[in-house]
């Protein structure tokens, strides 16, 4: 096999694809690249045995079918290798036998090589639902809604996201179990699905997602889920198998305590009482008063924090606590230049919305909570400490 490619053109496409390439393999098979020669086309896949990601680039046409063939390379080095040459050189790629060499320039390197036929085989989906959605649109749900899924935790239907399709809307939900962030969108295809997305594959997505109009196509079985980002850009990845808890259920209804705060001012005085908050528990507390919110966190050695942030609210005097981090991370995700916290009483949870307009907001708070998230583009719950 042999071809040549620019450095320029290589090098994004293998710096996507080598991320989901882990450090520590229990098969060495899983630490290379496949790579392959066919049809004037360079293809490159990793996988992880999970998730797996495949790119395909165009080749000098002059360079004939007789350098057709497959084999695989040291994931890493090959990056690290394309990465320390100059802008503008052109790679050249040669392997015979269980050896690949690489020629740039006056640099030459030589990497051991594995047998292509040992590469995990990619994913075929069984009949699977098919659907697209605006690159846009999937990568502002993804950053909404990723942060709240769990990490190593034991309830493994936690340490994914769970993608819903039906009754014309397409709902993303992370929860780690202390807090929940749903996104959920008008959405039309006669489509139907409930799957859950590995967190992994989730951040990956994250990465290659811009902020462009176009399509991604997506497609998913019972035990895979496939985004085709374009003609040269394909992911895929196995899902997770079990129930997700039923989040509609978790939404709180009984909240008639309705702050409206500016979202950078909430974030700055959030940022400032965590400071001297515990350790531990990073508990900050809220004190609400007329137009009034006072941000406290305090911690074992009796230093406290104290921040003042003028909003909206006119309601009875309510006092709360929540672990800081959460709730920072719940107000940083929101996009617009208001946040909305929705309060019931010091045991109850805290639902956090984005700025909505009027006629929403008068459906958010007088309908039902299946209704109310409807109109809902961000919902955040928070469980208190």
């Amino acid at each position: 096999m042999y071809f040549e490619i620019s450095r320029k053109d290589l090098l994004t496409p293998l710096k996507m694809i080598t991320g989901v390439v882990e450090q520590r393999q229990t098969l060495p098979i899983l630490a290379n690249t496949l790579v392959s020669v066919k049809d004037n086309k360079l293809h490159l896949t990793a996988t992880d045995a999970e998730v797996e990601m495949a790119c395909r680039l165009p080749l000098e046409s002059g360079l004939g079918t007789d350098n057709d063939g497959e084999t695989t390379l040291p994931a890493r080095k090959f990056f690290d290798i394309c990465k320390s040459l100059p802008d503008a050189a052109v790679i050249q790629v040669k392997t015979e036998e269980n050896q690949a060499t690489l020629k740039a320039g006056n640099s030459k390197f030589k990497l051991q090589t594995l047998p292509a036929e040992d590469f995990p085989n990619s994913p075929q989906l069984s009949e699977p639902a098919e659907f697209n959605i605006s690159q846009k649109r999937l990568k502002n749900s993804l950053s909404k809604t990723s942060f709240c899924i769990a990490t190593n935790d034991v309830r493994y239907y936690l340490t994914g996201l769970l993608l819903e399709i039906g009754d014309g809307k397409i709902s993303l939900v992370g929860t780690d179990g202390h807090r929940m962030a749903v996104t959920q969108h008008d959405f039309e295809s006669t489509q139907t699905a409930k799957v859950i997305i590995p967190r992994k594959a989730v951040l990956e997505l994250s990465k290659l997602l811009t902020e462009s109009d176009s399509d991604v196509k997506v497609s998913v079985d019972d035990n895979h889920i496939r985004f085709e980002l374009n003609e040269s850009l394909l992911m895929s990845s196995k899902l997770i198998d079990g129930n997700f808890p039923d989040w509609n259920t978790v939404i709180p209804i009984n909240t008639d305590k309705i702050v409206v705060a500016n979202t950078e001012q909430m974030k700055e005085g959030l940022s400032r009482a965590s400071i001297l908050s515990n350790e531990k528990y990073k508990g900050v507390r809220l004190m609400l008063t007329q137009n009034l919110l006072t941000l406290s966190g305090k911690n074992a050695y009796q230093e406290e924090a104290t921040d003042v942030v003028d909003i909206e609210y006119d309601g009875d005097e309510l006092e709360i606590g929540f672990n800081g981090i959460y709730l920072f991370d719940a107000v940083n995700a929101i996009s617009t230049k208001s946040v909305q916290l929705a309060f019931g009483d010091a045991n109850s949870s805290c639902l956090i919305t984005e700025e909505l307009p009027p006629v929403c907001w008068f459906m958010r708070l007088r309908s039902s909570s299946m209704v109310s998230i409807r109109w809902m583009p961000v919902v955040r719950r928070l469980w208190n400490l």
